[in-house]
Formats: C-alpha cells, sequence, structure tokens
C-alpha cells in the first residue's frame, strides 16, 4: 500500500479514459486531492468497450482503495464526435494500423491531448476543481507528439493565458515505464488495485474483450497491447 501523504486540501480533475494509465492516475489522485473528479470524451471511438471500461474501473477504484472512496466525485463525459469526424484515425473509422507517410501511426488522432486538456480545463475551471491530471508518458513514446512534456507545458502555458489564472496539468507517468507504472499501482493499492487494473481495465486499439492474457484483455498484437504487455512482464520479472 501506499506511504502515508499530508492531508490534502485540493481537488483534481482526472482525463479518464479507462485504460492502465488513466486508471493508475485516477488512484495516484485520491491519494493525493481531498476531492477528485473524472472526465471522459466521446470522440466516436470504434470500440465502445472503452466508455464501459470507464464506468468498471470507477467502480471498482472505490472498493478496492476504501480509505479513499468519499474523495471521489462525479464523472462527466463530453461529447466530441464532430472533432472525432475530422480527425479521423485508425481509432475511429476502419483503417489499417500502421505508419503513415509522416512517420506517424495511423492511431494518432490529431490534436487529440490538445482538445481534450482545452475542455477539461474549461470544466475544471465551472466546477471549482485546481488541477487537471493526465496519463500521458513520453518515455514508453508511442510517437505521439501530444504527449511530450514540451506539449503538455505548452498547453498549461496557453490555458493560464487564456483562463487568466494558473492552469496546474499534473502528468505523474511522464517518465515512468510501463513497467514503473505497475510498480505505481502496487504501491498506491496493492494486489487488489493491480488486479483492478488487470480485469478491468481497457487499452487495446482493437477493442478486444475477449482475449485473456497476465496483463489484460486484448489482442495481444497492436502496439497497446504489445507496449502493455512488454511492461507487465518485465515488472513480474523484478
Amino acid at each position: 500500500m501506499s506511504d502515508s501523504l499530508p492531508t490534502p486540501v485540493k481537488s483534481a480533475l482526472v482525463l479518464f479514459s479507462g485504460g492502465q494509465d488513466s486508471a493508475t492516475c485516477l488512484a495516484w489522485s485520491l491519494e493525493r486531492y481531498a476531492r477528485v473528479e473524472t472526465v471522459g470524451f466521446d470522440y466516436g471511438q470504434r470500440h465502445v468497450v472503452e466508455m464501459q471500461a470507464r464506468l468498471a474501473v470507477r467502480d471498482g477504484m472505490a472498493a478496492v482503495l476504501p480509505q479513499w472512496a468519499e474523495r471521489l466525485g462525479p464523472d462527466h463525459v463530453v461529447d466530441l464526435t464532430g472533432y472525432g469526424h475530422i480527425a479521423a484515425s485508425a481509432l475511429t473509422s476502419n483503417r489499417a494500423i500502421e505508419m503513415d507517410a509522416r512517420g506517424l501511426p495511423t492511431t494518432f488522432v490529431p490534436g487529440r491531448n490538445l482538445v481534450f486538456l482545452t475542455c477539461a480545463a474549461a470544466l475544471a475551471d465551472r466546477r471549482g476543481l485546481d488541477a487537471l491530471v493526465g496519463g500521458m508518458c513520453e518515455t514508453d513514446y508511442s510517437g505521439y507528439p501530444d504527449c511530450r512534456r514540451d506539449t503538455i507545458d505548452a498547453m498549461a502555458k496557453a490555458l493560464s493565458l487564456g483562463l487568466d489564472k494558473p492552469v496546474v496539468i499534473e502528468t505523474p507517468l511522464m517518465t515512468l515505464s510501463k513497467a514503473d507504472t505497475w510498480v505505481l499501482t502496487e504501491r498506491i493499492g496493492g494486489a487488489p488495485l493491480v488486479d483492478l487494473i488487470v480485469e478491468a481495465s481497457h487499452t487495446c486499439y482493437r477493442g478486444d474483450r475477449t482475449h485473456r492474457h497476465p496483463w489484460g484483455y486484448g489482442c495481444g498484437d497492436c502496439p497497446a497491447c504489445e507496449l502493455r504487455a512488454a511492461g507487465h512482464a518485465e515488472w513480474a520479472a523484478a
């Protein structure tokens, strides 16, 4: 379990997809903040299982971290289907998962994190929440330029200027490998949290919930599954 921390006095809005990274960020936030809300984005994902996983992880989080259950506040879902149509990718349309002419994976949704952070900042402003928390990570680089530290720092500056107040964007996984993320998960919530993330979170680009692996459900051969599998194997072998 996690070490004791000072009593938190601030609040956070977690950008919450229901995947491994955002689930870990939700647990991290519950450990630190007195009030935590979540926001998900429907941008026309091909696989509805992603939106279903969000609810399963949220419900399970209160059960495996009962000491912080009362900190978990409302969930919000933002309809961004219009944006998803103009930023079509292999995640929103029937396209092969491969590298494009720019050297970016076809799973890249142009500007996705920029749009998500803008919407989240507006929601946090209206909800009176102090920080945004996202699972962006540049250590296990997925080829997504909007996950880089420089991008997130630039967004925090732009949003702070645009809202005329400091906008804090926390990215606790930014410098962690996928194996390190499992270490963090275990430290925060022990085996119950690890088991919840294995069983309930969803990462697979193909939306596969039929094949069960030691690291969770997925096709096993898309880039997201390969990254998650490799990290889990490294963590389990340590």
